[in-house]
């Protein structure tokens, strides 16, 4: 196989794990579609019943920035819902390519304006797509995304790189993602061994404690889905997380990796929490896309997740910014603001909103993952055990 069709076969059989007679949504850029109709080769050999593409293109959602009202970006269809639903009731499969085709098509929009989107139906998305059917969303490569790393429209150096990532260069790499998967499980289940209540990161300009949700799990690797059917939510992964308790976040954070957020480049951003909320934000360039998304919801100030990555990441290990979140974030340890992962707590999926929150977990439209781990790096988490390293100088001592 070559490495478009490699790629593909990741993305079904390790990433969304298709079985004989399902739906498949396919959410993707104009920009992707020789690699598109790969995954959608792909997905009816490994038995789809159907596959539905969904596509995006930069350049119309400029068009609507520049010329929708607010009301019209943030309105969600009766159709575009009901379909989610459906999409639910069915037990589809969700695969997303992600990957700017053009990193500045959103330049000198406003930033309220760019930030803005169907909030009622990504809520929809979020309960009962990515809370209830196996997903996946994987890095698809293209020039664009690729001028924005090295410089210059450079696809076949950007291909190198994530093949590396996404282990495309193993024998099997559907095998070796499985392998992986395995290792990262085996952190999650040392980590719920100890109980811990709270983790503390510590690094150049990051000192943050966040409080832990009593019974709450770390998840690495994948999930299982109702059924019993294993997934990768995430290709490259390289991760273990849980969602805290979203009313116990209190210290500073400095990012060590760009955030690319709604179109715009954020450098050098720094947040302050107390009382489990951002409540200052700074940063070099891009605050505004930042402080714009902070107003989206009351859940948006509040931690949804936190994560441990460690200098053995493949991503790490490449040295690259990747100026794309999937792939950035699993270059380090990172937290991510917004909604929670339901399933971080037992029960947690069949829970109402109101039940989820009086636990503790986070509710919002938003969830935005940024990286404050690499060099220096030190996580220790306390609980009934006392304070325990988890991670010292970027590695892995737990």
């Amino acid at each position: 196989m070559d490495r478009i069709e490699r790629f593909a076969d990741v993305v079904v059989r390790a990433g969304v794990n298709i079985q004989p007679g399902q739906g498949v949504i396919l959410r993707t850029d104009t920009a992707h579609l020789e690699i598109a109709r790969a995954v959608v080769e792909a997905a009816y050999a490994a038995g789809a019943a159907w596959v539905e593409p969904i596509w995006s293109d930069g350049p119309m959602r400029r068009s609507a920035v520049d010329h929708a009202s607010l009301e019209s970006l943030t309105t969600s269809r009766g159709w575009a819902l009901q379909r989610i639903r459906e999409w639910s009731e069915q037990g589809v499969a969700s695969i997303a390519l992600i990957g700017d085709a053009d990193p500045h098509v959103l330049d000198g929009a406003d930033p309220v304006r760019a930030a803005a989107f169907p909030i009622e139906e990504m809520r929809s998305m979020r309960e009962n797509v990515l809370g209830r059917l196996r997903w996946t969303v994987v890095g698809a490569p293209n020039p664009g995304w690729a001028h924005q790393i090295f410089g210059e429209p450079d696809t076949d150096r950007l291909w190198d790189a994530v093949s590396t990532a996404m282990r495309l260069d193993a024998e099997d790499p559907a095998a070796a993602w499985r392998e992986r998967a395995a290792t990262l499980a085996d952190r999650g289940s040392r980590l719920d061994a100890l109980e811990l209540t709270s983790v503390r990161y510590v690094g150049d300009g990051t000192d943050l404690t966040v409080g832990l949700i009593p019974g709450c799990r770390w998840t690495g690797g994948g999930l299982i889905d109702s059924a019993g059917i294993p997934y990768m939510p995430n290709i490259p992964t390289e991760e273990v997380f849980t969602s805290p308790d979203r009313r116990r976040a209190d210290g500073v954070i400095r990012l060590t990796k760009p955030l690319v957020l709604n179109g715009q480049l954020v450098r050098g951003l720094r947040a302050e929490f107390a009382g489990g909320r951002i409540v200052d934000v700074s940063a070099d360039s891009g605050v505004e896309a930042v402080r714009a998304q902070l107003e989206t919801d009351p859940g948006a100030r509040s931690l949804g997740e936190v994560s441990l990555v460690d200098s053995e990441s493949r991503i790490a290990k490449a040295g690259i910014v990747f100026h794309n979140t999937l792939f950035d974030e699993n270059a380090g340890c990172h937290v991510a603001w917004g909604s929670s992962f339901p399933f971080a707590v037992p029960g947690g999926p069949g829970m109402s909103v109101a039940e989820r929150e009086e636990r503790g977990l986070n509710t919002s439209a938003v969830h935005t993952d940024v990286v404050i781990g690499g060099d220096g790096i030190t996580v220790t988490g306390t609980g009934p055990k006392g304070t325990i390293e988890i991670i010292r100088n970027d590695e892995w001592v737990l």
